[in-house]
């Protein structure tokens, strides 16, 4: 692989750079609410099933005792 120099190198990443597509103030704001709500979701999904486990544990262990 050919070794640039920086003054190459940095123009290189300005044209890459040039070539990314910015996501607009919108779609931001809206994949920001997704991944809140998503999170509050499946947050309160392994709540549910955390309590579920614990108590099929605690009814085992009392059982077992």
């Amino acid at each position: 692989m050919a070794k640039t120099n920086p003054l190459q190198f940095m123009q290189q990443v300005r044209n890459e750079t040039s070539k990314v597509v910015w996501p607009t103030r919108r779609e931001t704001m809206l994949t920001t609410a997704m991944v809140f709500v998503l999170s509050t979701v499946f947050a309160i999904f392994f709540f549910f099933v955390d309590q579920i486990i614990r108590l099929g544990l605690e009814a085992y262990i009392s059982l077992a005792s």
